[in-house]
């Protein structure tokens, strides 16, 4: 076992109507996505269904420390723009758990 963050998504307090800039948002949003799984950091994230917390989806940080995630979330641009607002759990889960990434980009190729 270590310790890993949870990171909750959930609907930010600026809304926009702007669809260019959603657009661009999202677009850093993914992008930075990327990035952090490259870095090690990011070992799972997915969105969730619609429900009435408003929770839109979730990442689990491969750090020990909720201050350590808060800097890494910090570099999310929707995350900056407060089109997305966060909540932040430290939690403990397997050892193995970042092995995941490598497995789950295995089946993706093979579902193109």
């Amino acid at each position: 076992m270590k310790m890993y963050v949870l990171v909750i998504l959930k609907t930010g307090s600026k809304r926009t109507e702007d669809k260019a800039l959603l657009d661009s948002l999202f677009a850093g949003h993914f992008s930075n996505m990327k990035r952090l799984v490259e870095e090690k950091k990011l070992t799972v994230a997915g969105p969730l269904e619609n429900n009435e917390k408003k929770y839109r989806g979730i990442f689990i940080l491969d750090v020990p420390t909720v201050e350590e995630a808060q800097k890494i979330i910090a570099t999310d641009p929707a995350v900056k723009a407060k089109i997305f607002d966060i909540e932040l759990y430290p939690c403990y889960g397997s050892a193995a758990l970042p092995l995941y990434l490598k497995d789950a980009d295995r089946v993706r190729k093979k579902q193109m």
